[in-house]
């Protein structure tokens, strides 16, 4: 009943239709392989029982974590059976800590699975992890180009609805958060389209320019210059036209000086990092 919940946290019910018809036998022999010794690997399974982490170390399940990318490695994709329900159930850990690690190595694991088991088995996850505590969703920012990248185009779009949601954290004090998003994002432009980055990342990119801590403003600065250079060599001329005049309304004619001053520092940012041609800028 116990895995069964587990099991439930991060999959839906049609996943579990699946998995449930194993009878123990079946189960066990889901988890053989011929890599390592037999032994070892059981072994290893075992540090996610409960009554071991009570008896022999309440870390334990957090050093099974920290391994188990290195473990899926050795194992390779082809023996990634026998560590899914170790996975899932440490993916669901009640102690942040364990999601935490998890959260900071999935794009390793999805490099080592590739991209039809990270599909079926880790964006779940990761979807998990995107909605936790925000010592866990800074692991899946940190590496969200990284884990984005691995995933088809579509699976890929699906996210720009929810890059807005990393705007919102437990602590509003917590700057360093909105830092990182700047940072991804910046990568993220790469990931996708003219179109997409006007409608989805340009809204976000304007808010971190607002924003009341200068390290974030001072990315975000590089942020807009690097999508001003993106929108300028896209086949739509339009985009970057629109994007230029909506600086010019939302930042030269604030009524703020802190607006009107944002505005001469992403000028300066888009002229030294050669984003457009003088001609184009003037």
């Amino acid at each position: 009943q116990s895995m069964d919940s587990t099991l439930h946290y991060i999959h839906n019910d049609s996943d579990l239709s699946t998995n449930s018809s194993f009878s123990p036998e079946e189960e066990r022999k889901s988890k053989v392989q011929d890599v390592v010794p037999q032994a070892l690997l059981d072994q290893y399974l075992s540090m996610t029982d409960p009554s071991r982490a009570q008896t022999v170390d309440t870390e334990i399940a957090k050093h099974c974590a920290y391994s188990l990318p290195g473990v899926a490695l050795t194992l390779g994709r082809q023996n990634w059976h026998c560590l899914k329900d170790t996975y899932e159930t440490l993916a669901s850990d009640m102690q942040w800590k364990v999601r935490r690690t998890l959260a900071f190595s999935i794009h390793e694991l999805a490099v080592i699975l590739g991209d039809q088991l990270t599909a079926g088995d880790l964006v779940p996850v990761f979807n998990g992890f995107l909605k936790d505590l925000d010592e866990v969703r800074i692991g899946v920012l940190k590496h969200l180009h990284d884990f984005l990248k691995l995933l088809h185009v579509d699976k890929r779009r699906e996210y720009l609805y929810q890059l807005q949601e990393f705007l919102v954290t437990d602590n509003s004090r917590n700057w360093r958060f909105r830092a990182e998003l700047a940072e991804q994002l910046i990568l993220l432009l790469d990931l996708y389209s003219a179109r997409d980055i006007y409608d989805y990342l340009r809204p976000i990119a304007f808010r971190l320019c607002a924003d009341k801590v200068s390290s974030v403003r001072w990315i975000s600065y590089k942020l807009v210059s690097e999508m001003v250079k993106k929108l300028y060599m896209a086949s739509t001329p339009t985009f970057v036209v629109d994007l230029m005049n909506e600086l010019v309304e939302k930042f030269c004619r604030c009524h703020k000086w802190s607006g009107r001053q944002t505005f001469v520092f992403i000028c300066q940012t888009i002229s030294e990092d050669d984003c457009l041609p003088m001609d184009q800028f003037a």
